[in-house]
């Protein structure tokens, strides 16, 4: 079996980081969609409330499974058993970012990352700029599920309020 990683912190699921599940799942045996926790990044939801949304926007594909991790990616690869990391790039600025991070993981592990491009109409999603069109009241529908829209717009009012 052909496991492979989509590795983020999904604060929230988007689209675009569907789009990217949905294609590797077409790739690969089985993909583990897994979030961890990074230290460097604040988060609006809490580990469980991402992992839980996740689960659900990915219920309808079969060889899809949710996880958690902690630590380096690859460790939890190796522990899974998965051969590669699969990552999605908007354009440049993100294969500069991952590059590096793919070299040392292959460098510490031998496990490889694939990088997917994602679609032209997702170029621009990313869960922060979600975060900060939501909270001043733009109009996020269409870019993330409707469920994660509305926990989203919850969560934003609890935190204003």
């Amino acid at each position: 079996m052909r496991r492979a990683v989509c590795p983020g912190s999904f604060d929230p699921v988007t689209n675009g980081h569907l789009d990217i599940i949905r294609r590797a799942a077409g790739l690969f045996d089985e993909v583990v969609v897994a979030t961890g926790v990074n230290v460097s990044k604040s988060r609006l939801f809490g580990p469980q409330e991402r992992l839980e949304m996740l689960a659900a926007a990915t219920a309808g594909l079969d060889n899809v499974r949710v996880e958690g991790f902690s630590g380096l990616i690859v460790d939890f690869c190796r522990e899974i058993g998965a051969v590669a990391i699969v990552k999605g790039l908007r354009g440049a600025t993100d294969y500069e970012y991952e590059l590096p991070m793919a070299q040392m993981n292959s460098h510490l592990t031998g496990i490889e990352t694939v990088f997917l491009p994602g679609a032209v109409h997702n170029a621009f999603v990313s869960s922060s700029l979600i975060r900060e069109v939501a909270a001043f009241g733009g109009d996020i529908s269409g870019l993330v599920p409707e469920f994660v829209r509305e926990r989203l717009l919850a969560r934003l009012a609890e935190k204003s309020g």
